[in-house]
């Protein structure tokens, strides 16, 4: 071992860095705790020192400070599917020998403040889940300090990657399932600006351009609750004459108006067709059997764990951006329409 065949002679940086096979300025910066170095040399850089008797108190402590195996989680408290996710992460964590931290956001904390609080718990990572309010640029000095991985959104912040699923083709896909019944007037519940929701919007209005039916599109201001469509439901029931088929921009609305059209002595699927979008565990209710587009969550946790590993792992630096497919899951809320 280089520098301590001899008992007498302290190793140097020089042992350190041919032990480790790095230059001695790089081991120059992790010993003085100076940014530049990937996670993973730093490690093992200090376990390196550790080893060889190199200032081992320094280096155990900043090795014990180097490493918390720690992955923060933003998530939101209003959708179902946030907690599927946050359930998919905790296995896929441990696979790769982290522990995870939630931090939730709430209408008296701001992102910002839990995003401060994990970071403040000496988490490696970041997880934000959907529903980030970050202007790009804030984002992108946060990924200076840990990287961040969006799940649900591309805010296309520096730094940051994404994994995401192709909501235009997921909307598509409930438009041609509907059209392939027969129907013609199909609404969309959007969402706005909330996160996929653009995406969603674009998918019904390519689809109902794809299939001549330019002239039936009937776009309803919605959100990602049941509430909103339940507002959206009293105003389709406000026209007089319903669309036979609905698509929601998720399935919390589409359970909203579901039951607000019931509740109006009409039923679904026979006057109306519902689609929601996330095949959460509400569209597999059994009083609801919702036809819904499917986010596979598990493959998300998977490769959004992989994005974080490649970081601190592999010290990957370029950003990536994943986007899944999705699949439409066929229930009893959709049926051909009346003639």
């Amino acid at each position: 071992m280089a520098g301590s065949s001899n008992g007498n002679v302290r190793p140097t940086m020089a042992d350190v860095a041919a032990h480790v096979g790095v230059s001695r300025q790089l081991v120059s910066l992790v010993l003085g705790d100076r940014p530049g170095p990937s996670t993973r040399t730093r490690e093992r850089v200090l376990r390196a020192a550790e080893e060889l008797g190199y200032r081992a108190d320094t280096a155990a402590q900043l090795l014990r400070r180097a490493r918390s195996r720690q992955v923060g989680v933003l998530f939101t408290m209003e959708h179902p599917m946030d907690a599927d996710l946050v359930e998919a992460l905790y296995p896929e964590a441990a696979r790769h020998d982290y522990s995870v931290a939630l931090s939730a956001m709430l209408a008296n904390r701001t992102e910002r403040q839990a995003i401060d609080e994990l970071v403040g718990l000496r988490c490696e990572a970041l997880i934000l889940i959907g529903m980030s309010a970050q202007a790009p640029e804030d984002l992108a000095r946060v990924a200076e300090r840990v990287p961040v991985v969006e799940i649900g959104q591309r805010t296309n912040a520096a730094g940051t990657d994404s994994v995401r699923t192709d909501a235009v083709r997921g909307v598509r896909q409930a438009v041609d399932h509907l059209v392939s019944l027969g129907h013609r007037r199909i609404a969309h519940v959007h969402g706005g600006d909330l996160p996929s929701a653009p995406e969603r919007r674009a998918g019904y209005l390519e689809g109902m351009r794809e299939h001549g039916l330019q002239a039936y599109v009937d776009l309803v201001p919605g959100a990602y609750t049941e509430e909103a469509g339940a507002r959206a439901a009293s105003a389709l029931l406000a026209r007089g004459r319903l669309p036979t088929a609905v698509v929601c921009c998720n399935d919390q609305s589409a359970r909203g108006l579901m039951e607000t059209l019931l509740r109006a002595g009409r039923s679904v699927p026979g006057d109306v067709s519902v689609v929601g979008y996330d095949d959460s565990r509400a569209a597999r209710l059994s009083f609801l059997r919702l036809t819904s587009v499917r986010q596979d969550v598990n493959r998300i946790a998977e490769l959004t764990l992989g994005a974080v590993a490649e970081r601190l792992e592999e010290g990957r630096t370029e950003n990536t951006h994943v986007v899944l497919p999705t699949t439409l899951t066929v229930r009893d809320s959709t049926a051909p329409p009346h003639p």
